[in-house]
């Protein structure tokens, strides 16, 4: 089997709340991009085993895939046979769930193969053990999140539009991001139009791209405020940082501009740089993949 394991990208991210077990509580609108890593999956073969191209992101049993995959086949009782082998297009601790992606595409790519035993709310309870962001890959497709980012409501009103992502070469901890946030300084804004966003409410990238985590991780990393500056000279119609950074999209309102703009900044890209052409998932995942500039 091959699987494609695509991106995420927050259009607005709110922090509402902390917990006592010291985890955000979270309001976001989270949507799929088709920038994809690219998962096989071989079953003729004895043992659990997961291997992965990037020098970065570990093989073997800590391996969020690996995990996902022992997890199904734990659950499911049944004996561990698969040995899986990651491609990775999606840059790694960059706000895009990358790892969180894998192991969805693993639970479902398992689930498919062994004749659906568990439904999809199965599987998305099996991947909020794994990490928050896991059970929105289970499905792809736009979604409010609530909670820690595992509660999610389906949205349908997002516009096909195309993304330019711009990925520093940076790392960003998401942790660090977290313990660094005021969450005192943030609470007044929370009286901001986005609390009301509902599944019936028209997104405006003018009016809701917010991110409680940018200004934190702009802090630290001014290589951010530059690469948002860029993409909108270059005709965005809105950015954002997406997650805790430190990738940045601009969204745009057409694919020649876009593509126009992908053009100018992929020739000026900064040593180490990434920048992709994607466009927003509104189907869930579909055709065209991209890589790295």
């Amino acid at each position: 089997m091959e699987i494609l394991s695509p991106a995420k990208i927050n259009l607005f991210l709110l922090v509402t709340g902390k917990r006592p077990d010291g985890y955000h509580t979270l309001f976001s609108l989270m949507a799929p991009v088709s920038l994809y890593d690219v998962l096989g999956v071989n079953f003729d073969c004895s043992g659990l085993s997961v291997t992965c191209d990037h020098p970065e992101v570990p093989s073997g049993e800590s391996n969020l895939a690996f995990k996902a995959a022992a997890l199904f086949f734990e659950t499911a009782r049944l004996e561990k046979q698969a040995a899986i082998t990651i491609h990775k297009n999606i840059p790694v601790a960059a706000g895009l769930g990358g790892g969180s992606s894998n192991a969805a595409a693993v639970l479902n790519s398992l689930n498919i193969r062994f004749g659906n035993v568990f439904t999809t709310d199965q599987l998305m309870a099996m991947g909020a053990g794994l990490g928050a962001d896991v059970p929105f890959f289970i499905n792809s497709r736009p979604a409010l999140a609530t909670g820690i980012g595992e509660t999610l409501e389906l949205y349908d009103n997002l516009p096909q539009l195309p993304v330019l992502l711009i990925h520093p070469n940076i790392s960003v901890s998401t942790a660090a991001v977290y313990k660094s946030l005021k969450f005192t300084l943030t609470k007044d804004k929370k009286i901001s139009n986005i609390l009301s966003f509902t599944k019936q409410t028209l997104f405006d990238a003018k009016a809701h791209l917010e991110n409680d985590l940018e200004a934190v991780s702009v802090a630290r990393h001014p290589e951010i405020s530059e690469a948002k500056q860029r993409l909108l000279d270059s005709g965005a119609t809105g950015v954002l940082m997406s997650g805790s950074g430190p990738t940045v999209f601009g969204l745009f309102s057409a694919l020649r501009d876009a593509e126009n703009a992908y053009h100018r900044l992929a020739g000026n890209a900064a040593p180490g740089e990434d920048i992709f052409l994607t466009t927003l998932l509104t189907d869930g995942i579909a055709a065209g993949k991209h890589g790295p500039s």
